[in-house]
């Protein structure tokens, strides 16, 4: 009898670049699960994601950038740490198609930069304040590390790229791009931040992992900052999915 067919996939725009696709059809192809089987979904609009839902054999979907927030009214049920941080990046499918959100974005953020978090290390700037940024100000807050979000515009606590300054700069040890700047292929673009006073105590992390090196990244390493890109946290945040998925 043959195995039971499963399809996962990742809801996104423009998303041909996407890492998810080849990572996990590169782990069905190591452990011969032929059965299994990944697919982009690429939507103009989330109001497409009804279509995706009716995918025969649907098992999960990964969710990225611009649906992490937007995803979320097409679910049944929400996993407590998804809506603290309210957005997700995974939905499991049951086998009576109810649909349940999490994010396990903030698990890999935490795993990738524990390692190198020092003492001296209390306080973040969160570049961006998408869906991203809430998961990365989530996991902050469980490694109890302070942290401000950078925006474009003044919107409640959060201060803006012009405020940013030398004293701003210091004070906050760690530095996270959670925008799409730099993304291939428009990767001379860059979150516009006062770099020269980025030291080598800084810790500077990208989410982005396309290319391996942002703009972002290599004007914080000209100032000797520790830097770090997404690719590890994404590798963690699949593995975490796939554990939902076949829970």
């Amino acid at each position: 009898m043959s195995q039971e067919q499963k399809t996962y996939g990742l809801i996104g725009k423009n998303i041909g670049y996407s890492f998810s696709k080849n990572y996990f059809l590169d782990k069905f192809l190591k452990k011969n699960m032929e059965n299994c089987c990944y697919k982009n979904f690429d939507l103009e609009s989330i109001n497409n994601l009804g279509e995706v839902l009716k995918t025969p054999s649907l098992k999960g979907l990964n969710i990225t950038i611009p649906y992490k927030e937007k995803a979320i009214k097409y679910l049944n049920e929400i996993d407590y740490d998804a809506k603290q941080i309210g957005a997700i990046n995974t939905i499991k499918v049951n086998i009576d198609n109810t649909l349940i959100g999490y994010n396990t974005d903030y698990i890999g953020f935490i795993k990738s930069i524990k390692p190198h978090i020092n003492s001296s290390h209390k306080k973040a700037l969160i570049l961006g304040t998408g869906g991203a940024s809430k998961a990365i100000a989530y996991a902050l807050e469980k490694l109890n590390i302070e942290a401000k979000k950078v925006s474009r515009k003044k919107v409640n606590e959060e201060i803006t790229y012009l405020e940013l300054d030398e004293e701003k700069i210091n004070d906050c040890q760690i530095i996270i791009n959670t925008t799409p700047l730099g993304t291939f292929p428009d990767i001379e673009n860059y979150p516009d931040i006062p770099y020269e006073y980025i030291t080598k105590k800084h810790i500077c992390y990208d989410l982005i992992y396309n290319p391996n090196e942002t703009v972002f990244l290599k004007k914080s390493k000209q100032n000797k900052a520790f830097i770090i890109n997404g690719l590890n946290m994404l590798k963690i945040q699949a593995e975490e999915s796939w554990k939902i998925w076949n829970n």
